[in-house]
């Protein structure tokens, strides 16, 4: 077997890329993604793309990893599981008290989301452990199989289970899972000592709670999946994307949904982050615009930065994941005029059906709408020739809007570029400059069917002045799903002094950071051997070779007083008193970063012990893709573009990508098209083909 096969699945578009081993080939393939059944337009595609690769069967697929938004879509949409929760005495109202503080603070009429256990289903227990792991008050066996059978007779799905304390003892929810299995088999049972065995009750309750309303219906859709891929000839294990960036097989995914809220967007960052680097540019901004949304990252020397959660439409989901941030603008997102007559670009989008107007099924103006209208987007050349559009739809759709407004339709559908080129440089912003980090310093590296499209004129927008493009950015994501690495994350709270800092961190004083004693490396150690115990097991049961093994080991870190943590690196190898003093250095030195001060002498406390593992892929594509350009080969040739820089329609210059050597200059304004998306070349800029066939566009 010598294929290996990366899908992702999108709002608009499902991308395929297939790595023929043998052939040192690689090859990209897009098609319409089916919402209502997301595996058929896989199987479709997949099964297209071997035959026109003339790349064998399903049984030469040794490798098939799937990137899926139907956990997110299904948390968004509110259309998971009838889900029921068993929490302990006095708790069960905590789902919608949260947290104290509002996200619109001077918003009085501000809605929050509806719970997604309604209060009925949420029964409490009889139980209390202590902060210490103590037993205060055992468990009710009786009273607990009783709570079981009314959320039996009541037709839940799923079932999530928190208890207070069961990050420190674990053993109550364990009883738990055992007599829901007795009483109540075929329920889906997720326990928060597994999904987050961490501290802050409200956000563990929170994603348990996402995680068993997401259970039935990813579990499901993973084994329909898994089934129909078998039935084709797979034999290989197959793996889905998760937040981390990382894949695993479909049982853990169905077992951790919620660990795949950014499954997605998140093989895209570690695709272009590796791209990137190779070509000499660590520190890059991803801007990934597909039909639905645009996802945005932060990479710093050519690893994508890290986050321990997110709040999901107001929904607190904690676990690994990159630090994503994602706004609704993309190709299908709806322009329209809102109460007060201005123009407004998504988050509604038209997205795969009825999809923009010019795909021919609605007649709703959209970003692509406007492209096709300014002719940036070639009305009769689309996905390398295989969709027709109808760019008479697209003006009328625009036309529409342009008559409410009393503008021109040209100006019409340029204020919409202007509109959803303002929400993406906003989303820029919170993930960089709202950080300490300014964009100009950074390459930008825009992929997804239409980063490269609006590229220019965002970076334009924020002052950056260099974009890499990658040779097949329309299908990064699903390249990307070829180069990451099967990955899991373990974590565990366990509260503990760990020293106080040295007045001279460099000074590497160990006796000054442990107050002239060890008295928490012991207690370091022991967490630690426990995750990696965990990992340990996770690598046996992943089949993952020991040559290809990898930990990482994070510590999250505060002043004793202070409610929020930072995470520093842990050194690997044996715990000893100057691993310890070199985490409370690096503490030192992120507390400086983050909030412009450090407070030597004052006492730390270690928080949650993290260990993150991983296996190393073997086979990385190594060729440039086959992408296909025109069947005539026609190079270059021209068409008038709308450019308001020029002052309306002008003559641009249009080059076929394939056709484009390491070494090509393409002075602006031109365009450049190929099969999975369109770049822009604005005038004063130039598009250089480099060693790498990346498209670095920047100043002339």
């Amino acid at each position: 077997m010598a294929l290996r096969i990366g899908v992702d699945t999108g709002g608009t578009f499902t991308d395929i890329c297939l790595y023929d081993t043998e052939r040192n080939e690689l090859r990209v393939f897009k098609v319409s993604s089916t919402p209502d059944d997301p595996g058929r337009a896989i199987i479709d595609g997949v099964s297209e793309l071997l035959r026109i690769a003339d790349a064998g069967g399903y049984a030469d697929i040794s490798y098939f990893a799937h990137g899926t938004t139907v956990g997110t879509n299904a948390l968004l949409t509110e259309t998971g599981a009838r889900t029921g929760l068993l929490t302990t005495r006095g708790f069960r109202d905590l789902l919608e008290l949260a947290r104290g503080r509002r996200p619109r603070l001077y918003d009085l009429q501000a809605d929050k989301p509806a719970p997604l256990v309604p209060r009925d289903l949420r029964l409490e227990v009889t139980e209390r452990v202590r902060h210490d792991g103590t037993v205060r008050t055992p468990l009710d066996e009786d009273e607990v199989r009783a709570q079981i059978r009314r959320l039996r007779d009541e037709g839940v799905e799923a079932v999530a289970v928190c208890l207070l304390y069961s990050y420190v003892l674990p053993d109550h929810e364990r009883h738990l899972a055992r007599w829901i299995e007795e009483e109540f088999p075929g329920a889906y049972v997720s326990l928060s000592s597994e999904v987050l065995p961490e501290f802050r009750e409200y956000e563990r309750l929170s994603t348990v709670v996402a995680n068993a309303y997401l259970g039935p219906k990813v579990s499901g859709y993973l084994a329909r999946l898994r089934e129909r891929l078998g039935e084709k000839g797979l034999a290989a294990r197959p793996y889905v994307t998760q937040s981390n960036g990382g894949v695993v097989s479909f049982a853990e995914a169905e077992k951790y949904p919620v660990r795949m809220v950014l499954s997605g967007p998140s093989t895209g960052v570690v695709g272009a982050a590796r791209l990137a680097s190779a070509a000499g540019h660590p520190d890059i901004i991803t801007f990934d615009m597909g039909g639905t949304s645009t996802d945005v990252s932060l990479v710093q020397r050519g690893a994508p930065r890290a986050s321990s959660g997110l709040d999901l439409d107001g929904r607190a989901i904690r676990t690994a994941m990159l630090d994503i941030h994602t706004v609704g603008a993309g190709g299908g997102s709806v322009a329209r005029l809102d109460s007060g007559g201005l123009l407004k670009v998504g988050p509604q989008s038209a997205g795969a059906f009825p999809g923009p107007a010019c795909y021919g099924h609605g007649d709703l103006p959209t970003v692509t709408d406007a492209n096709v209208v300014l002719q940036v987007l070639n009305p009769e050349y689309f996905l390398g020739g295989r969709m027709k559009i109808d760019p008479e739809a697209s003006r009328r759709a625009v036309g529409t809007l342009a008559a409410e407004l009393g503008m021109s339709i040209e100006d019409t559908a340029q204020g919409i570029i202007r509109v959803v080129t303002a929400n993406m440089a906003r989303a820029i912003r919170v993930i960089s400059v709202q950080r300490g980090h300014d964009p100009r310093d950074y390459v930008m590296v825009p992929f997804g069917g239409a980063g490269p499209l609006h590229a220019s004129r965002l970076a334009a927008e924020l002052g950056m002045t260099t974009i890499l493009v990658p040779e097949s950015p329309g299908a990064l994501s699903a390249l990307g799903l070829l180069l990451t690495d099967v990955r899991s994350d373990f974590s565990r709270t366990a509260v503990m002094p760990l020293g106080t800092g040295a007045a001279d961190p460099s000074a590497g004083d160990v006796a000054a950071v442990l107050g002239g004693a060890d008295p928490s490396a012991g207690d370091v150690a022991a967490v630690f051997a426990e995750l990696d115990a965990q990992a340990e097991r996770w690598f046996e049961a992943s089949d993952i070779e020991e040559r290809a093994r990898g930990t990482r080991r994070q510590l999250d870190l505060r002043y004793a007083g202070q409610n929020h943590e930072l995470t520093v690196a842990f050194p690997a190898g044996p715990v000893t008193a100057e691993s310890v003093a070199a985490a409370l250095d690096d503490f030192a030195a992120a507390h400086e970063r983050a909030y412009g001060y450090a407070n030597p002498g004052n006492p730390v406390q270690a928080v949650t012990f993290r260990v993150q593992a991983w296996g190393e892929i073997d086979a990385r594509p190594s060729s440039s893709p086959v992408i296909g350009g025109r069947p005539e080969g026609e190079q270059p040739r021209s068409r008038e573009v709308y450019l308001p820089e020029l002052g309306g329609f002008h003559e641009c210059l249009v080059y076929d990508r394939a056709a484009l050597a390491p070494g090509t200059a393409v002075e602006g304004p031109a365009i450049i098209e190929q099969m999975d998306t369109t770049t822009l070349v604005l005038p004063g800029s130039t598009a250089r083909v480099d060693a790498h066939r990346n498209l670095v566009i920047g100043a002339s």
